[in-house]
């Protein structure tokens, strides 16, 4: 492309001096030629106003007298009626410009000048003519190679960011060029920058949260399976069973909020529920896993208490604590209900050293663990809460007491406007 406009300039620039130029030539040859035949003429005119006084005066003809009026380079002939042809000048050979006057009396001088002298002035004007093109020229190549360099550079980190995008590096440059047109372009690289790179971080926001919260119910369910492939009871079998989809079905609400929340993480499907049941089905679903690590689990409080809520997500949410207590806390975990103001809450804590000071509330931010572990369960655990209007509180760092609050009361829903048709 610099080439290519390299050569387009330089064409304009030649076609402009070549119509121009030879224009400029020929006016200029013109004017040169004219000049030169007026100052011949303007030169006879004046000798034979000399000769006419003299022939008036009845002298005869000075031929000194005439040669010093006459310029250099330049021949005369004086021919006046009844005397003899006088000369004055060099012999001109070749091409000549000829100039006459006639007298009053019937004088004729001729005067001739010698056609090298035109030429010489024409050939200085084409020089410098050709000294102006040839600059030009140049001038026209240095701003040729200038301007193709101003486009050609935009143009060139256009295409590598174009090229990181393709190769997964989202980031935007925010490199203006002082061009419009390709400001614009450079405007919506950046926004298509940003545009994929909150896509891949959703993507592997997404990935994280998936491999963490899959893993808790595959872990229940593969105890269940393992209780079952080692009892011979057929009632327990059943019971197991029975378990085991229940935790399926738990499995496949935890996959589908996690595509719902993936595409809008605000989507809630909040209903009135009992809290019980969960905290209930909470219990026994890890109390084998506490059983199999020498600790228990152990539930308290006000009973027949109802929230408001997705019953999976607080369910997650719950197994998310649990899970927690189990892999870093210590003793015995309770879990707690109770009630303030029209919101219920589970409080969920251990006997185990607790979080770090200077952890605190951060310890629900996304990377953040107090320990050697992903630090995306809380972080999850609070996203979820947060989705259907409660929260998720850290009340006491030593011992840990984790509070999820619930509203009691349904929200209001808004009527739908009517149409009018």
């Amino acid at each position: 492309m610099r080439r290519r406009l390299i050569n387009s300039t330089l064409a304009v620039v030649l076609v402009v001096i070549a119509v121009f130029g030879v224009s400029l030539v020929i006016v200029e040859t013109r004017t040169i030629t004219n000049s030169a035949q007026e100052s011949v003429d303007s030169e006879a005119l004046r000798l034979v106003g000399i000769v006419e006084s003299n022939v008036l005066e009845k002298k005869p003809v000075d031929p000194e007298q005439l040669a010093q009026r006459l310029d250099p380079g330049r021949s005369a002939r004086i021919l006046v009626p009844g005397r003899p042809a006088v000369s004055i000048g060099p012999d001109i050979d070749g091409s000549v410009i000829r100039g006459s006057a006639r007298g009053g009396q019937g004088e004729l001088v001729i005067v001739e000048e010698s056609r090298d002298t035109v030429t010489r002035e024409v050939g200085r004007t084409l020089v410098v003519v050709g000294a102006v093109a040839l600059l030009a020229v140049v001038a026209a190549v240095l701003l040729a190679v200038r301007q193709a360099s101003r486009l050609t550079s935009p143009l060139t980190d256009l295409a590598e960011t174009a090229e990181r995008l393709g190769s997964g590096d989202p980031r935007p440059r925010h490199k203006r060029y002082g061009v419009p047109e390709l400001d614009r372009v450079a405007d919506v690289l950046d926004a298509s920058a940003e545009r994929i790179g909150r896509m891949l971080t959703a993507e592997r926001r997404l990935a994280a949260d998936a491999s963490h919260q899959l893993r808790t119910p595959l872990t229940a369910l593969s105890m269940r399976l393992e209780e079952i492939t080692v009892t011979d009871d057929l009632d327990t079998v059943r019971e197991e069973a029975s378990i085991a989809l229940t935790q399926v079905e738990r499995l496949t609400d935890v996959v589908q909020r996690l595509l719902t929340n993936s595409r809008d993480p605000r989507t809630g499907s909040a209903v009135p529920f009992d809290l019980d049941e969960v905290v209930k089905q909470q219990v026994e679903e890890w109390r084998p896993a506490y059983r199999s690590a020498g600790r228990a689990i152990v539930r308290s409080g006000k009973q027949g208490l109802r929230a408001v809520g997705t019953p999976g997500a607080v369910a997650q949410v719950l197994a998310a604590l649990i899970e927690n207590s189990l892999m870093h806390g210590g003793g015995t975990v309770a879990l707690r209900t109770r009630v303030t103001g029209n919101q219920a809450v589970i409080e969920v804590t251990d006997e185990g050293p607790g979080v770090p000071a200077d952890l605190g509330n951060r310890i629900f931010e996304r990377t953040i663990s107090g320990r050697n572990s992903t630090g995306i369960g809380l972080a999850v655990a609070r996203d979820l809460s947060e989705a259907d209007g409660g929260r998720l509180e850290l009340l006491q760092t030593q011992p840990p007491v984790f509070a999820m609050f619930l509203s009691t009361t349904a929200p209001e829903r808004a009527e739908p406007e009517k149409t009018i048709r």
